[in-house]
């Protein structure tokens, strides 16, 4: 009972594995990209415990649970109840924040209902979603949507040519005739040179019958501007206006800070309680460091064990490198890393014991700064009697496992096997690819770019910036670097962009395409390929599509069927008609290379580019460089992670020159191999002609880099500032800055 006991595991790329896994000891599953840790983990180990937790329901209950499938394996023994921790984001609807999330809002709201003056409730009264305390204007949301003028109308002409944009106001139609016969404007004058009283009257007027109006004026018409005719007519969601015109409202329309609340989402009479001259929207808007240090100063033994518990759930925020968010933060604006962290906040207090925590590399967004405090947290679950899974490929996160299990040797069909199983003293001497990272001598500042010409971003301002210049050198590498929340994002992602809109941003956000697009649609790839196969075949390219004439006439080409069994959770089943290709059967006898062109979208990238020529072979090559050489043709668009979605815009970018680049944490969920051959694209990027920026932690990215830009000194209103600008060899020697100081134990280690 010791060890979680797994037999034959064969889930996607896993290769009849069997393993004991300690129990009550953290460990960590390390291995390139694709080597089988997430197939082990999580789609084994984590679904099925998931899976058999909630068999003890009723149907019912689990009808409204998330549905597990059985792994593929031939037992799976000893399991505890799992806890996953996954880098999801936390997403939510416009109401939720950091503080409902963790329920942390829950304790304020209960703290001003006690000791707040004047009283003004009980603590649901606090709630901006419940009515009795919502501002009214907003309805609880901070914000309303507003008309944006410089998209509504166009300046630059008249109301004959078309100066109102929206589509329902064009000339021709009977909404602008409203206008051009009211009797209150030249028509042919630009709206430029419209005095105040014409354009008040022609944008807010109020309704009413018009005193000199054309002879096309009907007897009942009134006359209404344009901006309280739009509200009334077509911001009503359920009417058929707004269906009709959604699209042409999404451009007009902007989210703004409501007038009546500032943004604090509570109505005027909640605002009123205060406790020590805040009031609870007040407290909300501090980050979280300045906020346990006001609970600190409140004296009152009334509501002590309400404050002890509320300073202690804010101090887990800190300790997890959370200090510089606010309890106001939209959930949806936060990032894998930060939900994950946010998550765990959630289980820190908890007196449960005997459990399975699964993590989804949790150094993900952290700087090395933070690391010492997050495995201290990660100790502390398992010193309470729980049994830690993590995959990760932080060296400062392995360096704690008690145990370490290493997949691979290589990615997709070359990975599925466990290498390695041990404790990390042997590691660091096993013939595996981490085993040799872990003897690699790194060096810093080596064979550096000089940089010669520069752009400037100026004084910028956003979030915590404090009116910021800084310069960027042309056709180098920069690595933009600094602690959580310390504005790296802000300037390099935001304010970048806004000087230089030239500048390329390539995120880990999705890729456009829908739940039927793969990786050989997206790239282009497939419409070379369907052709190949016509022309070869002598017949129609769209019988080789999925999505048209050679679909699955009963799956419709998804290659599942979708079962509803009432009060049972919806079942997917494999369709027997097509056996899951999604392909009729007769599309599958037409053959190119000795395969069908479900075999062809079966095989990965880096086996399928010896099949092409030219520039296709030369993508795919790309994308193998990029360390997704294991990923399929086929693989759909909707299981790619962050970073492999980020890598495969960059494949798709790379013939560029000239051009200036941004990349944000692009080592996510890279293996510190594929790391070197990501640092060997973005050398040859850079020798093309190219600008490379990086806003990274990583300190193997870091040590490579032609020019630092190191932001801090802390994050929140603590950070903000430029710390430090020039070489690492000068950043090693830096007295303050906190990254300098990580890399100098990194250089020193590697002496």
């Amino acid at each position: 009972m010791d060890v979680i006991r797994i037999r034959g595991a064969r889930e996607n790329n896993l290769k009849n594995i069997s393993i004991d896994i300690p129990k009550n000891k953290i460990t960590v599953f390390t291995g390139v990209s694709g080597s089988g840790k997430s197939s082990l983990v999580f789609e084994t180990i984590g679904a099925e415990a998931q899976r058999q937790f909630n068999e003890t329901y009723d149907s019912y209950l689990r009808s409204r649970m998330p549905h597990y499938g059985h792994p593929e394996i031939d037992s799976i023994q000893n399991l505890n109840v799992a806890i996953i921790i996954n880098q999801k984001r936390l997403g939510g609807n416009a109401r939720s924040t950091v503080g409902t999330a963790t329920d942390i809002y829950t304790l304020l709201r209960l703290l001003f209902s006690r000791i707040g003056e004047p009283f003004v409730g009980y603590s649901m009264v606090f709630s901006f979603n419940n009515p009795k305390g919502m501002c009214p204007a907003c309805e609880g949301l901070g914000t309303v949507t507003d008309i944006n003028l410089d998209m509504l109308i166009d300046k630059n002409k008249s109301l004959n040519e078309g100066a109102i944009r929206f589509p329902a106001f064009q000339p021709g139609g009977w909404r602008w005739t409203r206008y051009v016969n009211s009797g209150y404007f030249d028509n042919d004058k630009k709206l430029k040179k419209f005095s105040k009283d014409e354009l008040q009257m022609l944008l807010y007027a109020t309704e009413h019958k018009p005193k000199n109006p054309t002879k096309e004026w009907g007897k009942t018409m009134l006359y209404e501007g344009i901006i309280p005719r739009i509200k009334r007519s077509f911001l009503k969601k359920e009417t058929k206006e707004f269906k009709r015109n959604e699209e042409a409202l999404r451009e007009i329309l902007q989210r703004q800070t409501c007038p009546e609340c500032k943004g604090a989402r509570l109505n005027k009479e909640v605002l009123r309680c205060k406790i020590q001259g805040k009031n609870i929207a007040d407290c909300s808007d501090m980050q979280i460091s300045h906020l346990i240090q006001f609970l600190k100063t409140i004296q009152n033994n009334q509501v002590r064990s309400v404050l002890d518990e509320l300073i202690a759930r804010l101090t887990h925020l800190e300790n997890i490198g959370l200090a510089y968010l606010s309890l106001s933060r939209g959930t949806a604006s936060l990032s894998g890393g930060e939900s994950q962290r946010i998550k765990m906040v959630r289980h820190l207090g908890s007196s449960l014991t005997g459990l399975l925590y699964i993590f989804d590399e949790p150094s993900i967004g952290l700087h090395p700064n933070d690391i010492d405090r997050l495995t201290n947290i990660i100790r502390q679950l398992r010193d309470k009697g729980n049994t830690v899974l993590i995959v990760e490929h932080d060296p400062d996160i392995i360096k704690m496992a008690d145990h370490v299990v290493d997949m691979g040797p290589g990615a997709g069909k070359d990975g599925g096997h466990i290498v390695f199983s041990g404790p990390l003293k042997e590691l660091k001497h096993a013939d595996t690819l981490t085993g040799k990272f872990w003897r690699l001598q790194r060096t810093v500042d080596k064979n550096r770019r000089s940089a010669t010409a520069f752009i400037t971003i100026k004084n910028a301002r956003l979030h915590n910036l404090k009116n910021v210049t800084v310069k960027i050198p042309l056709h180098v590498i920069t690595v933009v670097t600094g602690v959580a929340g310390s504005g790296k994002s802000s300037l390099i992602n935001h304010e970048l962009p806004r000087q230089y809109p030239q500048a390329k941003l390539i995120d880990q956000g999705f890729l456009r395409g829908s739940r039927r697009s793969h990786l050989a649609s997206y790239t282009g790839i497939f419409d070379e390929l369907r052709n190949i196969f016509a022309k070869t075949n002598q017949v129609s390219a769209s019988l080789f599509s999925a999505n048209a004439q050679g679909a699955c006439p009963q799956c419709k080409g998804l290659g599942i069927i979708r079962l509803d069994l009432a009060f049972m959770e919806e079942v997917e089943e494999t369709c027997d008609l097509c056996q899951g290709t999604g392909y009729r059967q007769e599309v599958l006898d037409y053959k190119w290379n000795g395969k069908n062109i479900v075999q062809i979208l079966k095989m990965s990238v880096a086996e399928a580019s010896v099949l092409f020529e030219g520039a296709d072979k030369a993508l795919l090559n790309r994308i193998a460089d990029m360390g997704l050489g294991y990923m399929t043709l086929g693989q759909p668009l909707s299981t790619f992670s962050g970073g492999e979605r980020q890598r495969l815009k960059l494949a798709m970018e790379f013939d560029e020159q000239g051009q200036l680049f941004v990349f944000d944490e692009p080592t996510t969920g890279l293996h510190p191999a594929d790391i070197e051959k990501l640092m060997a694209t973005f050398h040859r990027l850079a020798d093309r002609g190219n600008t490379v920026i990086i806003v990274e932690h990583n300190l193997d990215v870091i040590a490579q880099a032609d020019w630092i830009i190191d932001m801090g000194p802390g994050g929140g209103s603590e950070g903000g500032q430029v710390v430090f600008e020039g070489m690492v060899s000068d950043l090693v020697k830096h007295r303050v800055s906190k990254t300098g100081f990580h890399l100098s134990r990194y250089a020193a280690a590697n002496a």
